[in-house]
Parts: C-alpha cells; sequence; structure tokens
C-alpha cells in the first residue's frame, strides 16, 4: 500500500535545529540587547520571554533551566546596571519559568496521549485496510490511501481485495460521515465482505450481505443526529480468466479504464441502492459486465478524488489526468496520482482518499 501522508521528504537538520535552539538564540539577543543599549530602554523586561518560548517545544527540566539563566543574567546586568528595576523582572522571570514549565508538563502530556492515539489508529487501519498482495495470477493490484487530516490516519473509505474460486473480488467504498463512528461502519462492511466474497457466487448475495451486516450496525451503534449512515461501495469481480470483468454499483462513483490512451468511465446501467439503504429503497441490484483486456489498467477509487479541489474551486480532472498517462505498472500510476493530487490541492484534502488500480497482465 502506497503510504498516507505527503510524500516524505528529507529533513535538512539546519532549520530544525536553528527552531529549536531559538529559545537560547532569543536570551542572547535580549541580554546583548540590555547590556549595549542605555538603561531607559529596558531590553531586561524582555527576558521573560525565553522561558515562555521554550515552554512550546523543550521539556520541563530544560525550561526550567533557561528561566535560572535568565534569572541569573538579569542579577548580572543590575550589577552594571543599578536602576533597572531588577526585583521586578526578576519576580516576572519566575512566575514564567513556572507557568512555562507547568505549560511543557501539559504539552507533553497530550503529545504521549496523541502517539498512543496514532498507535490505535494504526492498528484500526491494519484491521479496515490490511496490507494485500501486489499480484494474484495475470493481475496486478495496487492500492492507495490519504486521509484528509494527516494526524487522523484513517477515515471512513475502505477497500478490500479477495482471491476465490470465483476470480479476484474487489471491494471499495465510502461510509458517510468521518471519525470513530465510519471506521467502525467502514470495519462491519469489509468484514462482511471478507466472508462473504469466498462464500456468495453471485455478487448480489454479497452485496446484500454488506448491507445486512451495514444495518446491523447501525442498530448497535446509532447515527447522531437525524440522517443515516449509509455508504457507497462499488463490487468488481474479475474471471481468472479475464478479458471480463462484471462491476455491481452501490451509488459509487463509476471506475476508469485506461485502453491504448483512451479512457472510459464504466457507467453502470441501473444504479443499485447504497449501502444499509436497501429496506428504505428496495433491494433491487444489477450487475454490468464489461470488456477487459490484457494490458488494460482499471482505476477504482472514491469520491476524494474527483472533488479534490484548487485554489480556484476546480475539481480534480481525473479523466483527463488518467487519459494523460502513459502505459505503467499499477504502483507507478497510484504514485503519479498520489503526488499530482497534494500538488494539485496544495496538500489540503478536504475529503478522504482512497484508490485501487488492476492491471491485467498477458498470461
Amino acid at each position: 500500500m502506497i503510504e498516507s501522508g505527503p510524500p516524505r521528504r528529507r529533513r535538512r537538520p539546519g532549520p530544525g535545529r536553528l527552531v529549536r535552539l531559538s529559545p537560547v538564540i532569543l536570551t542572547v539577543v535580549i541580554a546583548s540587547l540590555a547590556y549595549t543599549t542605555p538603561p531607559d530602554m529596558a531590553f531586561s523586561r524582555l527576558l521573560p520571554a525565553a522561558p515562555a518560548l521554550a515552554a512550546a517545544m523543550w521539556p520541563v527540566l530544560p525550561t526550567i533551566l533557561l528561566g535560572t539563566v535568565c534569572l541569573l543574567l538579569m542579577i548580572g546586568l543590575s550589577l552594571v546596571f543599578p536602576d533597572l528595576g531588577t526585583w521586578w523582572t526578576a519576580a516576572g522571570i519566575i512566575a514564567v519559568t513556572v507557568a512555562a514549565a507547568y505549560g511543557s508538563h501539559v504539552r507533553l502530556q497530550r503529545e504521549r496521549t496523541l502517539f498512543q492515539v496514532r498507535l490505535v489508529a494504526d492498528a484500526a487501519q491494519q484491521v479496515v485496510l490490511s496490507p494485500m498482495p501486489r499480484r494474484f495470477g495475470s493481475i496486478e493490484i495496487e492500492s492507495l490511501y490519504l486521509a484528509a487530516a494527516a494526524e487522523a490516519r484513517i477515515g471512513g473509505d475502505f477497500y478490500e481485495v479477495v482471491d476465490t474460486a470465483f476470480g479476484v473480488r474487489l471491494l471499495i467504498g465510502d461510509v458517510r460521515g468521518k471519525g470513530l463512528p465510519a471506521v467502525g461502519a467502514a470495519a462491519a462492511i469489509v468484514n462482511a465482505f471478507r466472508e462473504a466474497a469466498y462464500g456468495e457466487s453471485d455478487l448480489v448475495d454479497i452485496a446484500r450481505r454488506l448491507d445486512a451486516s451495514s444495518t446491523r450496525y447501525n442498530s448497535a451503534f446509532p447515527p447522531e443526529g437525524p440522517m443515516e449512515r449509509f455508504a457507497t461501495a462499488l463490487l468488481v469481480q474479475i474471471p481468472h480468466e479475464g478479458r471480463r470483468i462484471d462491476i455491481l454499483n452501490c451509488g459509487h462513483p463509476p471506475p476508469l479504464i485506461l485502453n491504448r490512451g483512451k479512457v472510459r468511465a464504466l457507467e453502470p446501467a441501473a444504479t443499485s441502492p447504497l449501502i444499509s439503504l436497501a429496506e428504505l429503497i428496495g433491494d433491487q441490484y444489477t450487475v454490468d459486465t464489461f470488456d477487459y483486456a490484457p494490458g488494460d489498467l482499471l482505476l477504482l477509487y472514491t469520491d476524494g478524488i474527483a472533488e479534490a479541489r484548487a485554489r480556484d474551486g476546480e475539481f480534480f480532472p481525473l479523466a483527463a489526468w488518467m487519459g494523460g498517462q502513459p502505459p505503467t505498472p499499477p504502483r507507478e500510476l497510484l504514485a503519479a496520482l498520489h503526488r499530482d493530487l497534494l500538488r494539485y490541492s496544495r496538500g489540503r484534502l478536504d475529503d478522504d482518499v482512497a484508490a485501487l488500480a488492476v492491471r491485467l497482465c498477458e498470461p
């Protein structure tokens, strides 16, 4: 799976180190100005700013040590300039240092909590978006996941791929909403697919199993507010011999297929009901069959890609973008999509993003 979040870049040690040393630099600058300027300018009164700044990036003990240094500097300046109002400034340094030390302690506690939450999010991601083989026989597959909030790591988008006696079966979808309830709903759908995909011969029966599982989850954990919790989903079946694909579309964006430089959207003849809404609008599902030749590149995606916006509000031109891609393996296609999508949106995604790229190779 291609890693979520913006592309990693090599960090240059200089700027980061300067930021970490900025409280020391600030202390030196203030002390120098206090020593070299007339006493009535009173730059020494700015010394409490240094431990206050240190609290934002340093642990408790170094923050206290810097406050102590500032206090000693103030006492030393008072020996040179007796009329500086030393005791008022010294009291300010002590008060700010104590407050800064407490602030540093609270910040570190929150950072530890956030680290634990991220560990849990990573574990949840492994449950919902488990690693998959990149090849099933003559079928190459690659996946991409990007959370809208980088610190969240995971959202309501989901996908899964399994190799069954009926062919390679794929699932991709998007739960309405965000946060832990959306993750739980996505997990219920994915787990139902993992069971049903091996035992059900018909995609329609799999869709009904997904709908039933999602409905049970919503009953056990009702959504907040009047809106129903539902999900769009796309079920795809690729027989082992290839040459065709079967698609059941439950209100999901249609997949794109790239064939010899031409892009075609695989629109359904009739849209099937969204997951968990079959009881309300009926359970009439439609399976469409399309040609799928060796070399064809199939892209399944969630609406976070098609609805990514530039600063001027224009949507990401996914079909045009894919038509401009050279023949390439799925991994390289999604790496290019990852790069260009973040560049187009300036790194600010309004929704989670998931995609599967599938290529049928010559047997």
